[in-house]
């Protein structure tokens, strides 16, 4: 293989050294902040973390019960807006249904209730002619 030789039109788009130099210590200043910065706030979490233990403890056996009843009020009441809010939209669909707006899934009902109310009648169908079969049977047996 031979050495590629860049051509005179790609060495006038490659960066001049400064360039390149402003851009390494743009990103090393960068880089330097954020990383202050998150040993700055380590260390926060810490200093905050030690001083909040002990009132944790002492408080302990008030904030536990409390925290889980919060919780289960928010879990509680974020159900019941959900439920709630089902509803509504059932209830809509059903009335846009039942006006005949066309709501989406509509076809798809449509078409079940026809399956349904078809296998219906060919059971009534079938029940009948057993029913027929059976009663004949019985009739003339009765008779004699």
């Amino acid at each position: 293989m031979a050495d590629v030789q860049p051509r005179p039109l790609e060495m006038s788009r490659e960066q001049p050294k400064s360039r390149q130099m402003v851009k390494a210590a743009t990103a090393v200043t960068a880089g330097g902040s954020l990383l202050v910065l998150s040993g700055l706030t380590l260390a926060g979490t810490v200093i905050a973390l030690t001083v909040a233990t002990p009132l944790l403890v002492i408080f302990s056996p008030v904030l536990v019960p409390a925290v889980i009843t919060v919780a289960l009020l928010v879990t509680g009441f974020l159900a019941s807006g959900g439920f709630g809010i089902a509803a509504i939209t059932v209830f809509s669909w059903i009335y846009r249904y039942v006006t005949g707006r066309h709501p989406p899934g509509a076809d798809k009902l449509d078409s079940a209730r026809l399956k349904l109310a078809s296998k219906a009648q060919e059971m009534k169908d079938r029940a009948q002619q057993f029913g027929q079969q059976h009663t004949g049977g019985v009739g003339a047996h009765q008779t004699s």
